[in-house]
């Protein structure tokens, strides 16, 4: 067990930031601040010290010290700021000057404590920054992110190199919130290898691991641990500093006065969360399970246009690819997923071709106007296609089910094996796990890639700009020579939800590109497309 006397870092208004742009009202900062000091947190990280401009970010993404000055800060209290080693790497003007160009000597500055956040490849450069930063007077941390990924020969080896030039705690985090205990012992006793100054630990929650991984971090000899109110943080968060001051309050033997930090949960932070929503959950699981940076999910989770089963095919890609550093490229191509050369053996023009094909959508249009849709499919008898399994005219009315994303596949499985219609999906480039399903069902192979501003329509196969299955009926229906495209349940979202903008730039894409068919909307629909009636078709 560790004898050291632990040293509480609360980094709420840092990590937190991520979520609001660090843009936090000065009134709710003093009340944390004077929540801080009543439960005797030993250091608070009141956000980073930036140099990059781009972008509206608030007071806590650069901490000035003109900022601080401008808040009531409780007597005795250390407060530090957190920089990004690479931000320093990149300055043109060097690293001893880009730290003098932030920093003014401590005697002058109500900061104390800098922390310097480093990848692996900028641990030179930020340890060249600890050296500035000590002759300035400043207490220095060295924080080393996704040190898991990392070897026993590496980790020593950035502790011995650590010890060259030592900071004044050396910091290990777990960036991907994919540790467990035994993990986090052997990770501190291969530092200890070479380095025998204190040692901090961050932890994230992905797994639910923060606490635990913090607490035995702490019995291994670690002293300096991090938390943030409500595990406020990127991605899952953090071990929950209302959770971690009780634990180190005891093997402190001192009494905690709780009250102050409790009132600012409820008040402040529990509203934020529900607006903002942090903590961990399925996917984040998944995404520490799979070693994926957690601003996959941030993301994805804040943009609407991101459904279940987009949110794990991006997992399930990243786990393929690997997603140890954000991307918004890798991003959309994960969400995408078909990024190979297109196959198919199936051609769409046998049943198509000179007919009208009327789609339909999962909006309420089809069932408001079931029966003007019946009378016109039993007159006209274009081609019916619908999407996925759904359900809303008869059976007998559909000639052809589409569907393109394998998680919907997977999920749909026992659903279209009762189903009398083919299925029209990109069979054979679908993972074993999704195909083994569907084995016995009757399958029309039709191909699909996706590149980004591209339609093509070739005979067995298709390339799109996006996987949405709106995009592949309607590459089936112009593969086929199709006469019309006719739309029904195209209803749209609400005026402010950004997948209109994406399906309206996609039909606006499909309908400029050589040999697409006529697209008309015939029940009621809020996007920018033709309009006609089904009422005048029949």
């Amino acid at each position: 067990m560790s004898t050291a006397e632990p040293v509480l870092i609360d980094c709420t208004l840092r990590d937190g930031g991520y979520h609001n742009a660090w843009d936090f009202p000065v009134d709710l900062i003093e009340e944390y601040l004077r929540a801080m000091a009543a439960i005797s947190v030993d250091v608070v990280e009141l956000g980073f010290r930036s140099v990059e401009e781009e972008g509206f970010r608030g007071g806590c993404a650069f901490t000035t010290d003109r900022f601080i000055e401008g808040l009531t800060i409780p007597d005795g209290m250390t407060i530090g700021v957190m920089v990004n080693a690479g931000e320093l790497v990149r300055s043109t003007d060097g690293i001893v000057a880009a730290v003098d160009g932030l920093f003014a000597p401590a005697s002058e500055s109500r900061v104390s404590f800098v922390r310097l956040a480093s990848h692996l490849a900028e641990l030179d450069g930020a340890l060249e920054a600890t050296v500035r930063l000590r002759e300035l007077g400043y207490r220095v941390g060295v924080n080393l992110m996704q040190i898991a990924d990392r070897t026993d020969d590496e980790v020593e080896e950035v502790a011995r190199r650590a010890a060259a030039c030592p900071p004044d705690v050396l910091y290990f985090a777990d960036s991907l919130g994919s540790m467990d205990p035994d993990q986090t012992a052997h990770i501190v006793g291969v530092l200890r290898r070479a380095w025998d100054g204190p040692l901090g630990i961050h932890t994230h929650d992905n797994m639910g691991r923060a606490l635990v991984n913090s607490l035995r971090a702490l019995d291994e000899g670690v002293s300096w641990l991090d938390a943030t109110v409500t595990g406020m943080g990127r991605g899952p968060g953090n071990a929950r500093t209302e959770h971690l001051v009780v634990e180190v309050a005891e093997r402190r033997g001192r009494q905690l006065d709780i009250g102050p930090l409790v009132a600012l949960v409820e008040r402040r932070f529990r509203p934020m969360q529900a607006e903002y929503g942090w903590g961990t959950n399925t996917y984040y699981y998944l995404a520490g399970k799979y070693g994926i940076h957690p601003t996959y999910v941030q993301s994805m989770l804040a943009d609407s246009r991101y459904a279940e089963e987009d949110v794990l095919a991006v997992l399930e890609y990243l786990r393929r690819a690997g997603g140890k550093k954000f991307s918004v490229e890798a991003l959309e191509t994960g969400r995408n997923f078909y990024d190979s050369q297109p196959s198919g053996t199936w051609a769409p023009a046998g049943l198509i071709r000179g007919r009208d094909v009327l789609v339909l959508g999962s909006g309420p249009g089809v069932a408001t106007h079931r029966a003007a849709l019946v009378d016109f499919i039993e007159s006209v008898r274009p081609v019916v296609v619908a999407f996925n399994a759904d359900s809303v005219l008869d059976d007998r009315l559909v000639d052809l089910r589409v569907a393109s994303h394998p998680y919907r596949l997977l999920s749909n499985a026992a659903a279209h094996h009762k189903l009398p219609q083919p299925l029209v999906t990109p069979f054979s480039m679908l993972p074993d796990a999704v195909r083994d399903p569907l084995e016995g069902k009757e399958v029309l192979d039709f191909g699909l890639a996706v590149r980004p501003d591209t339609f093509e329509f070739s005979e067995q196969h298709c390339v799109l700009p996006t996987s949405l299955t709106v995009a592949y009926a309607l590459a089936v229906a112009a593969s086929g020579g199709a006469t019309r495209i006719l739309l029904a349940g195209f209803d749209g979202y609400s005026a402010d939800d950004p997948r209109n903008l994406e399906v309206d730039h996609l039909l606006a894409g499909f309908s400029a590109t050589d040999g697409a068919p006529e697209v008309l909307a015939i029940t009621p629909s809020r996007y920018d497309v033709a309009a006609g009636s089904v009422y005048a078709l029949a």
